[in-house]
């Protein structure tokens, strides 16, 4: 049994010294004489260039014809809401449309009570002083699970602008570490480059009411501007010292 262990141990440490040694030799690989590797990150800061307004319409029912009929009436109302602030509604787009059965499950044997539909609608919106009115005419409808989400369509330029910022930065620190070590900086010869999009915040808009003698009172959204968009890049460059 020990001479089993110690057989099994001195593996196990060959396996490990093996993996180190092969770890040395790939780094050390990596090392090209004459020669300064320089990782670095850069960023782009822009204005969204639109709004992606999401919302629900949830009707129900006790007949299937009637909660049809019922979230008609209210896809009928967000069109006519679009129409108004200047927005064709085809360009809405129903991401889903569900009809279901709802039971009462009170009781040992379930009993049908009625039918939903649901249905998941979008809109983007360019022109950023529609969002008001359009957040304010959608929470005194029948709709559910509101929320406003700002966005940078033209993502790729911000990218270019970001790589940019990160290829200045590196070529800077290069720059530093030539001179500091009395060389003179020479030509690029490799560059790796990763960019990042920032993930959307959504901040949901809660169904309210009017408050008595509010009239005429700003929409939850007014007066208040879009959080900047943030896009990153990060690079690894290989340039060479004279």
């Amino acid at each position: 049994m020990r001479n089993t262990k110690a057989v099994l141990s001195a593996a196990v440490l060959f396996a490990v010294l093996a993996s180190l040694a092969a770890f040395a030799q790939e780094q050390s690989s990596k090392i090209v004489p004459n020669s300064v590797w320089v990782g670095a990150d850069g960023k782009f800061e822009s204005d969204p260039d639109t709004a992606l307004v999401q919302f629900g319409i949830s009707a129900q029912q006790e007949k299937l014809q009637e909660a049809t009929q019922q979230a008609t009436q209210a896809a009928e109302q967000v069109r006519q809401l679009l129409r108004s602030n200047g927005i064709d509604p085809s360009a809405a787009q129903i991401s889903r449309f569900a009809t279901n059965p709802v039971y009462d499950y009170k009781n040992a044997k379930r009993k049908l009570v009625g039918y939903r539909v649901d249905a998941n609608i979008s809109v983007k919106v360019k022109d950023f002083a529609k969002i008001g009115p359009i957040s304010e005419g959608l929470s005194n409808m029948e709709v559910t699970d509101t929320s406003i989400t700002y966005q940078l369509d033209n993502i790729d330029a911000a990218k270019t602008k970001a790589v940019q910022d990160a290829m200045r930065r590196a070529h800077d620190l290069a720059e530093a570490v030539a001179q500091s070590s009395g060389r003179g900086l020479g030509e690029i010869s490799y560059v790796s480059v990763d960019t990042f999009e920032p993930q959307p915040v959504r901040p949901m808009m809660m169904k309210a009411q009017m408050a008595p003698g509010a009239v005429g009172a700003p929409a939850p959204t007014a007066e208040f501007s879009a959080e900047k968009i943030t896009v990153t890049a990060h690079v690894n460059t290989l340039y060479g010292l004279k």
